[in-house]
């Protein structure tokens, strides 16, 4: 992309504006309607997208409307709407044929009856990391951990709090959660390297998490017992062939982890999941159609948003905004460990400021990269960070939807909840402690040259 003629070197914050617009009109409705989820978050971009175009009236409007459609239209961008898209259609399909309910009861099937919240917890991270959702996994099981804690008169929140741990622990690893797409595809690595990555991380908040809810497990087994034998009567009664629809989830994960291409991975589950599903007679082939138009149309506002976004950082890069950032964040970073937590500040900042994980790493992801690059952080670690993060915060926001979705189920407040958020809280944690020690140490990736230059294509 030419350089703006208009600006200036040092770059100018005022570029920065569209953002402020942005939080402005997303945080405002949220604290002025007591409800972070009534303004529409496409809306509150397409606000700033305007504010962003009618900016800098020293360049014509033609040419800020172009320097906007080719941020939105860059190659990762595009790539990475078209991963989202095929995403939701696996995920609409396979929830259609029953995998979900499926998914579930094999968990159930397994769990331990003497360790009650370290199997809910486990339940909880085995259904993220399959279906790659953890509002799925919470809407799936808070119904089962209320009936736990009503059966067993352990508390409540407790229960709930258990179940959005293992939520985020898939939201933060699965191959396909919105997040890891996001990350991956701003930071240019494979999903591979990045869940080798994250999961040597994240390991030891999971298995903290399993230690402190092993003790506080002390409720009798009875009523697991009733879920576990449910579950198994479904899974193996008289329609045996149920079990087979955890699959395609499994496909993905194997394939994914095995380093095949997404877009094919996800074609692949696309396909075994429909075949499942006719199978078993979940739908027909229009049924087929229909789940997978229904799953398309789940990440649509998310895939317009990426696009939007696409195009709002390309203006504000224009008129000189990332320019200023880099210069700020300098200031402030002066070894590879402050880089790192500026990454890390850098997205939490802003996953707090909108309360969505994803479009956090989709708004930070150009300025890490350029971070990243310029202290040599590999970008499986930089992809791996913004995840983390991201997810850290968004396990513990009280007006996050994953904390209201929970609460909401149970009819009580989400700050209840938030005390026995142990997985979150310890996910930040071990995020603080790998970038203190350095760890886990790697062997050095190659950084292309292509990386060397922003996510948008201005060389910096």
């Amino acid at each position: 992309m030419a350089k703006n003629k208009f600006q200036k070197e040092k770059g100018s914050s005022f570029a920065l504006f569209p953002i402020f617009v942005f939080i402005a009109v997303f945080m405002g409705s949220g604290i002025i309607l007591n409800d972070f989820y009534k303004m529409p978050t496409l809306i509150s971009f397409l606000l700033a997208a305007m504010v962003a175009v009618a900016m800098n009236g020293k360049a014509k409007i033609s040419e800020k409307v172009d320097v906007f459609c080719k941020g939105a239209g860059e190659p990762n961008i595009i790539l990475m709407c078209l991963i989202f898209l095929f995403a939701g259609a696996f995920a609409g399909i396979a929830e259609d044929m029953g995998g979900v309910k499926t998914t579930v009861n094999l968990a159930l099937f397994f769990l331990p009856e003497n360790l009650l919240l370290p199997g809910l917890f486990l339940v909880a991270c085995f259904i993220s990391l399959a279906m790659g959702t953890s509002m799925g996994t919470i809407l799936a099981l808070s119904p089962i951990g209320i009936g736990i804690a009503n059966e067993t008169g352990i508390a409540l929140p407790l229960t709930l709090g258990t179940i959005v741990g293992g939520s985020m622990f898939g939201d933060n690893l699965s191959m396909i959660s919105d997040t890891t797409i996001a990350a991956v595809r701003t930071q240019g690595c494979s999903m591979r390297d990045k869940f080798l990555m994250n999961f040597s991380i994240v390991i030891p908040a999971a298995l903290i998490s399993l230690l402190i809810l092993f003790f506080q497990s002390g409720a009798e087994s009875a009523v697991l017992l009733e879920y576990s034998n449910e579950a198994e009567h479904a899974l193996f009664g008289e329609n045996a062939s149920e079990y087979i629809k955890v699959i395609p989830y499994l496909f993905v994960l194997g394939a994914a982890l095995a380093g095949f291409n997404v877009i094919l991975v996800l074609f692949g589950g696309i396909v075994l999941a429909g075949a499942i599903g006719i199978y078993t007679r979940a739908f027909d082939l229009l049924g087929f159609f229909q789940s997978a138009n229904g799953g398309l149309m789940s990440m649509a506002e998310l895939s317009l948003i990426a696009l939007l976004v696409g195009g709002i950082i390309s203006l504000i890069e224009y008129n000189g905004g990332i320019a200023f950032l880099l210069r700020s964040v300098r200031k402030k970073i002066n070894s590879k460990k402050s880089a790192e937590l500026g990454i890390a500040s850098l997205v939490s900042l802003v996953d707090i400021c909108t309360a969505y994980n994803t479009i956090a790493i989709v708004m930070t992801g150009p300025l890490a990269k350029d971070i990243a690059v310029e202290y040599e952080i590999s970008p499986r670690r930089a992809a791996s960070l913004m995840d983390i993060f991201s997810c850290c915060f968004q396990g513990i926001l009280p007006y996050g939807a994953q904390m209201l979705a929970a609460a909401g189920a149970a009819k009580i407040s989400p700050i209840n909840i938030l005390p026995y958020s142990y997985y979150p809280i310890l996910l930040g944690i071990s995020g603080f402690g790998a970038i203190a020690l350095g760890i886990p140490r790697f062997r050095k990736t190659f950084i292309p040259a292509s990386l060397k230059e922003g996510l948008y294509g201005a060389k910096r």
